[in-house]
């Protein structure tokens, strides 16, 4: 069970925890803080100890004197950056007492992280629904846009957690991504399987593709062909329909790369892009279209459809997918 915070959300954002050694040569908590953040904030670090903002375990307050060694971790709220605003909102699918459902645009990340905190799915819901208890039961990059379920209840979030794990959450994605010369690339035929051994190491930003047995699977069927109508009017592209069938970080971007069928405007795969400012006319073509599953507390099936379009699908007609197919072939192309 994960550690109850002793401090709750405020604004919308959990209170950071720090892990303490219980020994050193550091007389008193507040060193060994200065030691590892003086560098970039000592004086309100100083300030926080004595105004009684850093707690342990219960919400004891610890100060200047607290000694190293009676406490294995403290909690406090981090100053939150100056962020630039993502112009994009998120759209409620569904909201009920056990979840939410929300469409997702592309550029808002799930989670907050780095310089998004505040301009994060999660925060922004908490603040505009008044919801401190709001969590994410799964994730989507910053950069994909469409569907994603939040629990609403901690008392009945394990049930929803279970699926998850059990991998009975069905989910369909959408992309559009230029073909090679004008064409799908020769040797593939769909519907199609394909799977490869991935790995995500923290620091990297790319996923790692090693030798050994596939880790990771996606079923690939193609929709339609055509030309572009968006941004890159004029372009052959291919309307693609995505199943995952495992959760790797990347992975139907890694995998649509290895088919010589990059995701249009990605700026990871198949080639890393020098760092730029987010161009916003520019998405990523990546929709996460559908979630279904049987939910565990009524025992009726659901499923909830993102509102979302890709711009640059062929056609451009009013609807991006198809009806549901049957699973895609056990193809595999490694």
């Amino acid at each position: 069970m994960a550690m109850q915070s002793p401090l709750p959300v405020r604004d919308g954002v959990n209170a950071t925890r720090l892990r303490l050694p219980q020994e050193g040569p550091w007389g008193t908590v507040m060193d060994y803080v200065l030691h590892r953040f003086g560098h970039v904030d000592p004086d309100g670090i100083v300030r926080r100890f004595e105004t009684g903002e850093v707690v342990g375990l219960g919400g004891e307050p610890l100060n200047a004197a607290t000694p190293l060694g009676g406490h294995e971790f403290l909690w406090y709220y981090r100053n939150l950056p100056v962020e630039e605003p993502v112009p994009f909102t998120e759209d409620i699918l569904f909201q009920d007492g056990d979840l939410l459902v929300v469409d997702k645009p592309h550029f808002l990340p799930t989670t907050p992280g780095g310089r998004f905190v505040q301009e994060s799915a999660l925060v922004r819901l908490r603040n505009r629904l008044g919801l401190p208890d709001l969590i994410p039961m799964h994730r989507l990059d910053r950069a994909t846009a469409g569907v994603i379920l939040f629990s609403t209840n901690p008392q009945t979030r394990g049930a929803y957690q279970t699926l998850f794990e059990r991998r009975a959450i069905r989910k369909e994605y959408e992309c559009v991504s230029a073909l090679p010369h004008g064409v799908v690339p020769e040797g593939l035929e769909f519907p199609l399987t394909y799977g490869n051994r991935m790995t995500k190491r923290k620091g990297h930003l790319l996923a790692i593709v090693e030798d050994g047995e596939p880790n990771a699977e996606s079923g690939i069927d193609l929709v339609r062909t055509g030309t572009s109508a968006g941004t890159h009017a004029g372009t052959a592209v291919g309307h693609f329909l995505l199943r995952p069938r495992t959760g790797k970080t990347h992975q139907l971007r890694v995998h649509m790369a290895a088919l010589g069928l990059g995701i249009l405007n990605d700026p990871f795969y198949p080639v890393l892009w020098d760092k730029a400012p987010d161009d916003h006319a520019r998405p990523l073509q990546l929709l996460a279209r559908s979630v279904a599953f049987t939910d565990p507390l009524t025992g009726t099936e659901r499923t909830f459809r993102s509102r979302l379009e890709l711009r640059e699908r062929p056609g451009a007609g009013p609807s991006v997918s198809e009806p549901a197919r049957d699973e895609p072939a056990a193809t595999a192309l490694r």
